[in-house]
């Protein structure tokens, strides 16, 4: 490890920085200094604008692949370096702005009843009945479930923070019934090969994208569809929109109020937490 990259950990670690910013920030900085073949303390203000530039433009990267560059090298020169400033533009073609294909409750239920095993299943009821990031979900523990106050317990979420979101009855009760059967020890969800580990995201990426293709579900996506639509579906209910922006962890509540704009007519407000999976079986049990 060289001393620069060194110091750059230790300046994140200062600051409470998580794992995933840490891995993101220094895949940059080495990017960067591939692009030129040395070290970066040895480049000038012009090569960083020219990296910026390249990676806009001949890589065609997004916007905002784009701003986590920008952000890591800022952080570097900044931070590290202690350089007085950093006056480099990221220049970016504007990109069609999409709502993503929202999944419907029949989306979700159908989702479901297309997972056979019972772990696979629990994971993605988890997921969707929080509204969890697949990083959250992956790393939840036994001693994260609140039983008595029907919390769970998300630790160092993004942006290094914890928070507490609802457990509705229907899903505390069938992580109860999970536990029982799997009795797993620390993780909740272990993994299958290592049960000293938990499951990776991309192997519940996996289990979400054969199970949607069981299900039929043609709507394009990831796993954060479920994210998406447990925030859609609890702003249909009536969830005020700064309680939902607690609930999914976000900083500011802009990140919060494009899903305001995602479901028009969402007006209506009070109705308080809805218990998204036990609609589920309300509806077709």
């Amino acid at each position: 490890m060289t001393r620069l990259r060194e110091r750059m950990i230790a300046a994140m670690r200062q600051r409470g920085y998580s794992v995933r910013t840490h891995q993101s920030y220094l895949h940059a900085v080495t990017e960067l200094a591939g692009f030129y073949g040395r070290s970066p303390d040895a480049l000038e203000i012009g090569e960083l604008q020219c990296f910026f530039d390249h990676l806009a433009q001949e890589r065609s990267l997004s916007p905002a692949s784009c701003r986590l560059y920008l952000n890591a090298v800022r952080f570097l020169y900044l931070q590290v370096l202690q350089w007085p400033s950093f006056d480099v533009r990221l220049i970016v073609p504007r990109r069609p702005q999409r709502i993503p294909e929202l999944l419907g409750r029949e989306d979700v239920r159908r989702i479901f009843e297309a997972c056979t095993n019972a772990k696979h299943r629990m994971v993605l009821e988890t997921t969707y009945g929080c509204g969890l990031r697949v990083s959250e979900v992956v790393a939840l523990r036994v001693r994260d479930i609140d039983g008595e106050r029907g919390l769970l317990r998300i630790e160092q979420g993004k942006g290094a923070r914890d928070r507490l979101v609802t457990l509705s009855p229907v899903l505390l009760d069938r992580l109860r019934a999970y536990w029982r059967i799997c009795r797993s020890g620390l993780w909740l969800f272990p993994s299958t090969h290592d049960p000293a580990s938990h499951l990776n995201v991309s192997s519940i990426q996996k289990i979400y994208t054969a199970a949607k293709a069981r299900a039929g579900v043609e709507k394009v996506g990831g796993i954060h569809g479920l994210r998406h639509a447990y925030a859609t579906h609890q702003l249909e209910h009536g969830l005020p929109v700064h309680e939902l922006q607690h609930l999914l962890g976000h900083r500011s509540l802009r990140t919060t109020q494009r899903y305001v704009h995602w479901v028009p007519g969402c007006s209506r407000a009070g109705a308080g937490h809805a218990d998204l999976v036990g609609s589920l079986e309300v509806r077709h049990g």
